[in-house]
């Protein structure tokens, strides 16, 4: 019988997805990509060897295994053809493994254009986009105006659609923003090259997962960035252009909800946010600057220093609601060995008065003020452990305490950047 289980980030993103993905995908047939786009960055490390992949689901270093992006995903051509040069230089079998839905919209340059402008205009309030177009192309995405891959394999088709959405952006990036056009023919020609190099890649994604699903097969949802960044339930206007949930993995891939048989909320023993936006528990001293330190705290796209700090158990409680999580990964433990004590975020305050953000709006989470409760910490080092006894006691009071606070049981606990490096605490295949 087929198990299908979506791998979710659940704080700001950054949570060791890829390395969980990579570990569970030896139980698993294939691997689905269903949302966001190159701004993710999935670190892997194998025996020492590092591999940072963007767009490729995590599962392409499993030899044999199925990697899909789904439909949900905005595709740049150009990023995907480097990525790949990049596993062919590292001898992975990539040809008859990836599969690309034709319904992907494009990432195009004037996308990677509108969007540094954009932040360059906004000044103070810039979002912290990683500049690679996203959002434009989710707009376009959502205005009908967007090309696909699809798109790609007409010519005449493309071209014609092409002068259309150059036109217009060509009158927001000159007139509004006061920046360089877009020339037409190039855009056409970089239409036509990258033509050639994805119709291989194209099938129907959904089509082959249900063909998976009726074979009795293991598929792995890996989401990218974070609950928190989902654009309907993060702290907007602070967020992602895409949604980061549980239901994202179903109408980015094209899979029915009924089809996924788990959720798996994968959680930092702290907390991390990369770019703007209010963050409750950011902390800005030696304990700050130990996480920073520890953790290697710089962003694997687009390497911007993280902000750090503890770790937000109601923010945490909202994201295992909104994704129906049934169980937790635990990354990154071993980044608390040392501190003499560790605090948990428990609720919010605003002048002074409990309070509970209606929503997680930018303006209303900038209000919160953190309640904490403070745990003892552990001087003996977890790094490498792989049993559950063998943690320090205050360590497994710290992950209990965390059970607690979400009602949900933790299934696994990171505890170093290898693959190896893993306490399995229930059985997630």
């Amino acid at each position: 019988m087929s198990r299908s289980v979506a791998i979710l980030g659940i704080q700001w993103g950054d949570e060791g997805k890829g390395k969980i993905v990579d570990m569970l995908t030896e139980h698993a047939n294939a691997v689905v990509r269903f949302q966001g786009g190159h701004n993710a960055g999935h670190t892997i490390v194998v025996e020492d060897s590092k591999t940072i992949l963007h767009l490729v689901p995590s599962g392409i270093l499993h030899e044999g295994v199925e990697c899909l992006i789904g439909n949900g995903v905005v595709l740049a051509p150009d990023a995907l053809q480097e990525e790949l040069a990049m596993l062919d230089q590292k001898g992975v079998q990539v040809t008859g493994r990836l599969w690309i839905s034709p319904a992907c919209p494009l990432i195009m340059p004037y996308h990677i254009l509108l969007d540094h402008a954009r932040e360059k205009k906004r000044g103070k309030a810039a979002i912290g986009t990683t500049g690679r177009g996203i959002g434009p192309a989710y707009e376009d995405k959502a205005s009908r105006r967007g090309l696909r891959v699809a798109d790609l394999f007409d010519a005449a088709y493309c071209d014609q659609r092409l002068e259309q959405i150059v036109d217009y952006h060509n009158f927001v990036l000159r007139e509004y923003f006061k920046s360089e056009a877009i020339d037409l023919g190039q855009m056409q020609e970089f239409c036509r090259f990258h033509a050639a190099r994805l119709e291989p890649l194209v099938a129907d994604v959904s089509a082959r997962i249900g063909a998976l699903r009726a074979a009795g097969r293991n598929i792995l949802f890996e989401g990218a960035q974070g609950t928190l960044l989902d654009i309907d339930h993060g702290t907007y206007p602070f967020v992602t252009s895409s949604n980061t949930t549980a239901g994202g993995a179903c109408t980015g891939s094209g899979t029915g909800p009924r089809d996924l048989d788990h959720v798996l909320g994968v959680v930092k023993a702290y907390t991390t946010r990369v770019g703007g936006g209010p963050f409750p528990t950011e902390l800005s001293d030696e304990v700050g600057e130990h996480l920073a330190s520890r953790g290697n705290e710089f962003g694997a796209t687009t390497g911007r220093a993280r902000r750090c700090g503890w770790l937000d158990a109601v923010a945490l409680r909202r994201a295992v609601r909104i994704n129906g999580v049934g169980g937790l990964c635990v990354t990154k433990l071993d980044v608390l060995d040392g501190l003499e004590v560790i605090k948990v975020c428990t609720g919010y305050t605003c002048k002074g008065q409990p309070y509970d953000p209606l929503i997680m709006d930018g303006r209303a989470f900038a209000n919160c003020e953190p309640v904490y409760e403070e745990l003892e910490g552990w001087q003996q080092p977890t790094s490498g452990v792989i049993q559950l006894d063998q943690l320090p006691r205050e360590a497994r009071v710290y992950l209990d305490r965390i059970q607690d606070l979400t009602d949900v049981p933790i299934d696994l606990v990171s505890t170093g950047p290898e693959r190896s490096h893993c306490i399995t605490c229930n059985t997630v295949y």
